[in-house]
């Protein structure tokens, strides 16, 4: 859908008293549960998401603050994003356009 950006976040709580970050990244994943305009996947590494660019800012700012409402003393995101402007992009269709080069690859 025109308009969507496709971006990828990565939430690293600092300054914890466990070096499991598990039920930190369950907690940010909670914001975009409750958003229906986003699309996200989890990736063991980072998480992916899909929607309007105002609606996803403000979806990673509150995911952020999340690790500080938890007893975090720091946070670090990682915000990657790619706004293409001239044709519809998505999540599926990006790997859609690489599998189509490389079937042989397993996503």
């Amino acid at each position: 859908m025109k308009g969507q950006v496709v971006a990828e976040v990565s939430i690293i709580p600092i300054g914890t008293r466990d070096t499991g970050l598990s039920g930190y990244i369950a907690s940010c994943l909670k914001v975009l549960e409750d958003n229906k305009d986003l699309t996200y996947r989890l990736t063991p590494m980072a998480t992916v998401i899909e929607g309007p660019l105002d609606k996803l800012l403000a979806a990673v700012r509150k995911m952020h603050e999340v690790p500080f409402s938890q007893g975090a003393s720091r946070v670090v995101t990682h915000l990657k994003i790619d706004d293409r402007r001239d044709k519809s992009i998505t999540m599926a269709g990006k790997v859609d356009s690489v599998l189509k080069l490389r079937p042989s690859i397993k996503a």
